[in-house]
């Protein structure tokens, strides 16, 4: 299986569903917020993620198989550019299409949620420093992927935790089911060799198939991307009785 057909096969035909099975329109579900948050996200996240890709590859910490992507720019195929999108859109669409279909009330904010989401992702912050200073290179891959994600998420539960944990039922499922759901096609695609993490990189725990570093991965940036569009939507900025006149003013799709 190439790279292309593993798009084809897991990320494409779940994105179309989800994008034409939506209850409401995006502005129904948030105006500007809802239609620019996807846009937004894959942005940020193209951004951020290409360089340090690259520097993965450039290590060896994983590679791909050259006869499974059509060509690469940098060290990177281009097929995992487009992986750098299309993930956020997959998971954005899963959460636009959890939060039409539930109470839109949300939970009471609380600083003390704050704390709990900003001292777990801290932690996570501090042993993935931890790792790469230890200079023991089984840990290098999950140091790298803690030290690039993990401050990001500490850093949204400090600038408006009280809304992220109000609003922690849609952070339990649209993380979790597309976290799962990229576990599996992960580990298909090892199986498959289109891509090949380094044993020497990692820690050597492989469940069903799937490295550590890969669950972390696939874990840590859901996150980024459900609690961006959480805190895009209905951050302390914007309120939410205005979300809900929004919502309920607005024409279905």
């Amino acid at each position: 299986m190439s790279y292309a057909t593993f798009h084809l096969i897991f990320l494409l035909p779940p994105i179309v569903f989800l994008w034409a099975t939506l209850p409401e329109s995006l502005s129904s579900l948030g105006g500007w917020r809802a239609r620019w948050a996807l846009p937004l996200v894959c942005g940020i996240a193209f951004t951020y993620t290409a360089p340090w890709d690259n520097y993965l590859v450039a290590r060896e910490v994983w590679w791909y198989g050259p006869d499974r992507v059509l060509a690469t720019i940098g060290y990177v195929p281009i097929e995992e550019y487009a992986f750098f999108l299309l993930q956020p859109i997959l998971t954005g669409l899963f959460t636009f299409q959890y939060l039409a279909r539930r109470d839109p009330a949300p939970n009471p904010r609380s600083v003390f949620g704050r704390w709990i989401g900003t001292m777990l992702f801290g932690a996570l912050s501090l042993l993935g420093l931890g790792l790469l200073l230890a200079d023991a290179a089984n840990g290098v891959y999950l140091g790298l992927i803690l030290t690039w994600a993990a401050p990001l998420l500490t850093g949204m539960w400090i600038y408006d935790g009280e809304t992220l944990w109000a609003h922690r039922s849609v952070l339990l499922y649209a993380i979790g089911i597309p976290t799962v759901y990229l576990w599996v096609a992960d580990a298909t695609a090892i199986a498959s060799g289109i891509w090949t993490i380094a044993d020497t990189f990692t820690l050597g725990i492989a469940p069903f198939g799937l490295p550590l570093e890969e669950a972390t991965f696939f874990f840590v940036t859901n996150c980024l991307v459900v609690k961006g569009i959480l805190l895009l939507l209905f951050g302390s900025h914007d309120s939410l009785k205005e979300l809900q006149r929004q919502r309920s003013s607005a024409p279905l799709s």
